[in-house]
Protein backbone atom coordinates (compact mmCIF):
# COMPACT_ATOMS: atom_id res chain seq x y z
CA UNK A 1 0.00 0.00 0.00
CA UNK A 2 1.28 3.46 -0.85
CA UNK A 3 0.43 6.30 1.51
CA UNK A 4 0.71 10.00 0.79
CA UNK A 5 0.73 12.25 3.85
CA UNK A 6 -0.20 15.87 3.18
CA UNK A 7 1.02 17.92 6.12
CA UNK A 8 -0.31 21.46 6.39
CA UNK A 9 1.08 23.24 9.42
CA UNK A 10 3.78 25.92 9.43
CA UNK A 11 5.61 24.59 12.51
CA UNK A 12 7.10 21.10 12.88
CA UNK A 13 7.58 21.74 16.60
CA UNK A 14 3.80 21.87 17.01
CA UNK A 15 1.35 19.18 18.08
CA UNK A 16 0.58 18.67 14.39
CA UNK A 17 4.27 17.87 13.91
CA UNK A 18 3.98 15.31 16.72
CA UNK A 19 0.99 13.75 14.92
CA UNK A 20 3.05 13.55 11.72
CA UNK A 21 5.81 11.74 13.64
CA UNK A 22 3.26 9.45 15.33
CA UNK A 23 1.69 8.48 11.99
CA UNK A 24 4.98 7.81 10.21
CA UNK A 25 6.35 5.89 13.19
CA UNK A 26 3.24 3.72 13.49
CA UNK A 27 3.09 3.00 9.75
CA UNK A 28 6.74 1.92 9.88
CA UNK A 29 5.92 -0.83 12.42
CA UNK A 30 2.62 -1.82 10.80
CA UNK A 31 2.49 -5.47 9.71
CA UNK A 32 1.35 -4.43 6.23
CA UNK A 33 3.98 -3.32 3.75
CA UNK A 34 3.74 0.43 3.22
CA UNK A 35 5.50 2.97 1.10
CA UNK A 36 5.11 6.46 2.56
CA UNK A 37 5.62 9.83 0.92
CA UNK A 38 5.27 13.10 2.85
CA UNK A 39 4.21 16.34 1.21
CA UNK A 40 4.82 19.26 3.58
CA UNK A 41 2.96 22.13 1.92
CA UNK A 42 4.71 24.83 3.95
CA UNK A 43 8.22 23.41 3.52
CA UNK A 44 7.43 23.03 -0.18
CA UNK A 45 6.44 26.72 -0.35
CA UNK A 46 3.25 25.63 -2.06
CA UNK A 47 1.43 28.70 -3.38
CA UNK A 48 -2.24 28.36 -2.40
CA UNK A 49 -3.35 31.35 -4.48
CA UNK A 50 -5.65 30.31 -7.32
CA UNK A 51 -4.98 32.29 -10.49
CA UNK A 52 -7.13 32.45 -13.63
CA UNK A 53 -6.55 34.76 -16.54
CA UNK A 54 -6.43 34.66 -20.34
CA UNK A 55 -3.22 32.60 -20.20
CA UNK A 56 -4.21 30.30 -17.33
CA UNK A 57 -7.73 28.92 -17.68
CA UNK A 58 -9.57 26.80 -15.15
CA UNK A 59 -10.52 24.14 -17.68
CA UNK A 60 -6.82 23.51 -18.38
CA UNK A 61 -5.72 23.07 -14.75
CA UNK A 62 -5.64 19.26 -15.02
CA UNK A 63 -2.71 19.62 -17.42
CA UNK A 64 -0.87 22.51 -15.72
CA UNK A 65 2.78 21.35 -15.52
CA UNK A 66 3.25 23.27 -12.25
CA UNK A 67 1.00 20.71 -10.50
CA UNK A 68 2.02 17.48 -12.27
CA UNK A 69 4.22 16.40 -9.35
CA UNK A 70 1.23 16.68 -6.99
CA UNK A 71 -1.13 14.90 -9.37
CA UNK A 72 1.39 12.05 -9.72
CA UNK A 73 1.67 11.75 -5.93
CA UNK A 74 -2.11 11.34 -5.72
CA UNK A 75 -2.31 8.96 -8.69
CA UNK A 76 0.21 6.60 -7.14
CA UNK A 77 -1.22 6.69 -3.60
CA UNK A 78 -3.78 4.23 -2.25
CA UNK A 79 -4.36 6.25 0.92
CA UNK A 80 -4.21 9.99 1.54
CA UNK A 81 -3.57 11.22 5.09
CA UNK A 82 -4.13 14.90 5.85
CA UNK A 83 -2.67 16.44 9.03
CA UNK A 84 -3.71 20.04 9.74
CA UNK A 85 -5.10 22.47 12.32
CA UNK A 86 -8.64 23.84 12.24
CA UNK A 87 -8.73 27.62 11.75
CA UNK A 88 -12.12 29.36 11.87
CA UNK A 89 -13.97 26.05 11.64
CA UNK A 90 -12.13 24.85 8.53
CA UNK A 91 -8.71 23.63 7.33
CA UNK A 92 -5.99 26.24 6.69
CA UNK A 93 -5.99 28.24 3.44
CA UNK A 94 -2.79 26.42 2.43
CA UNK A 95 -4.63 23.08 2.29
CA UNK A 96 -7.72 24.56 0.65
CA UNK A 97 -5.50 26.13 -2.01
CA UNK A 98 -3.98 22.69 -2.62
CA UNK A 99 -7.47 21.27 -3.24
CA UNK A 100 -8.40 24.23 -5.46
CA UNK A 101 -5.44 23.71 -7.76
CA UNK A 102 -4.64 20.00 -7.66
CA UNK A 103 -8.11 18.41 -7.46
CA UNK A 104 -8.99 19.83 -10.89
CA UNK A 105 -11.63 18.85 -13.44
CA UNK A 106 -10.47 15.96 -15.66
CA UNK A 107 -7.99 14.87 -12.99
CA UNK A 108 -10.01 14.41 -9.79
CA UNK A 109 -13.49 14.45 -11.34
CA UNK A 110 -15.21 14.89 -14.68
CA UNK A 111 -18.59 16.00 -15.86
CA UNK A 112 -20.59 13.37 -17.73
CA UNK A 113 -23.23 14.53 -20.24
CA UNK A 114 -26.73 13.73 -19.04
CA UNK A 115 -25.70 13.21 -15.39
CA UNK A 116 -26.52 15.65 -12.61
CA UNK A 117 -23.38 14.98 -10.58
CA UNK A 118 -19.82 14.60 -11.82
CA UNK A 119 -17.93 11.32 -11.76
CA UNK A 120 -15.18 11.11 -9.15
CA UNK A 121 -11.92 9.96 -10.71
CA UNK A 122 -10.14 9.15 -7.44
CA UNK A 123 -12.42 6.23 -6.55
CA UNK A 124 -10.74 3.34 -4.76
CA UNK A 125 -8.54 5.57 -2.61
CA UNK A 126 -9.14 6.21 1.08
CA UNK A 127 -8.54 9.31 3.17
CA UNK A 128 -7.76 9.97 6.83
CA UNK A 129 -7.99 13.47 8.32
CA UNK A 130 -6.17 14.31 11.55
CA UNK A 131 -7.07 17.78 12.78
CA UNK A 132 -6.42 19.78 15.91
CA UNK A 133 -8.15 22.83 17.30
CA UNK A 134 -7.85 25.18 20.24
CA UNK A 135 -11.55 25.05 21.12
CA UNK A 136 -13.37 22.02 22.49
CA UNK A 137 -13.95 19.11 20.11
CA UNK A 138 -17.74 19.40 20.27
CA UNK A 139 -17.77 23.14 19.51
CA UNK A 140 -17.44 22.76 15.76
CA UNK A 141 -20.28 20.23 15.65
CA UNK A 142 -22.66 22.07 17.96
CA UNK A 143 -22.20 25.58 16.62
CA UNK A 144 -21.28 25.01 12.98
CA UNK A 145 -23.04 21.73 12.19
CA UNK A 146 -19.55 20.31 11.79
CA UNK A 147 -18.78 22.41 8.73
CA UNK A 148 -15.26 20.97 8.73
CA UNK A 149 -16.37 17.35 8.29
CA UNK A 150 -19.03 18.31 5.76
CA UNK A 151 -16.50 20.27 3.74
CA UNK A 152 -13.88 17.53 3.73
CA UNK A 153 -16.12 14.48 3.40
CA UNK A 154 -18.89 15.72 1.13
CA UNK A 155 -17.58 18.74 -0.76
CA UNK A 156 -14.09 17.35 -1.37
CA UNK A 157 -13.72 13.58 -0.97
CA UNK A 158 -17.13 12.32 -2.11
CA UNK A 159 -17.05 14.75 -5.02
CA UNK A 160 -13.80 13.19 -6.29
CA UNK A 161 -14.92 9.60 -5.61
CA UNK A 162 -13.21 8.91 -2.27
CA UNK A 163 -15.81 7.12 -0.14
CA UNK A 164 -13.73 5.66 2.68
CA UNK A 165 -12.93 8.59 5.00
CA UNK A 166 -11.81 8.48 8.65
CA UNK A 167 -11.63 11.55 10.92
CA UNK A 168 -9.60 12.20 14.05
CA UNK A 169 -10.68 15.59 15.42
CA UNK A 170 -8.91 16.68 18.58
CA UNK A 171 -10.09 19.76 20.46
CA UNK A 172 -8.79 21.72 23.45
CA UNK A 173 -5.27 20.86 22.36
CA UNK A 174 -3.59 23.93 23.83
CA UNK A 175 -4.41 22.85 27.39
CA UNK A 176 -1.61 21.14 29.30
CA UNK A 177 -3.71 18.29 30.69
CA UNK A 178 -2.07 15.23 29.15
CA UNK A 179 -4.72 14.69 26.49
CA UNK A 180 -2.12 15.31 23.80
CA UNK A 181 -0.31 12.07 24.67
CA UNK A 182 -3.59 10.16 24.87
CA UNK A 183 -4.58 11.39 21.42
CA UNK A 184 -1.14 10.69 19.95
CA UNK A 185 -1.42 7.13 21.33
CA UNK A 186 -4.85 6.74 19.72
CA UNK A 187 -3.46 7.73 16.32
CA UNK A 188 -0.39 5.49 16.74
CA UNK A 189 -2.62 2.52 17.57
CA UNK A 190 -4.82 3.10 14.52
CA UNK A 191 -1.94 3.30 12.05
CA UNK A 192 0.08 0.46 13.60
CA UNK A 193 -2.74 -1.98 12.73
Amino acid sequence: MKTLIIYSHPNHESLNGAFLDAVTGAIAISPAAHEVEILDLYAENFDPVLVFNKNKRRRDMHADPAFEKYREQIRSADRLIFIYPIFWGRPPAMLLGYFDQVFATDFAYKYVPGKLFPEGLLAGKSAVCISTMKGPTGYIGLTLGNAHKNLMKRAVFQFVGIRQVKFFEFGAMEKKNGRQEKNLAKVRKYFAR
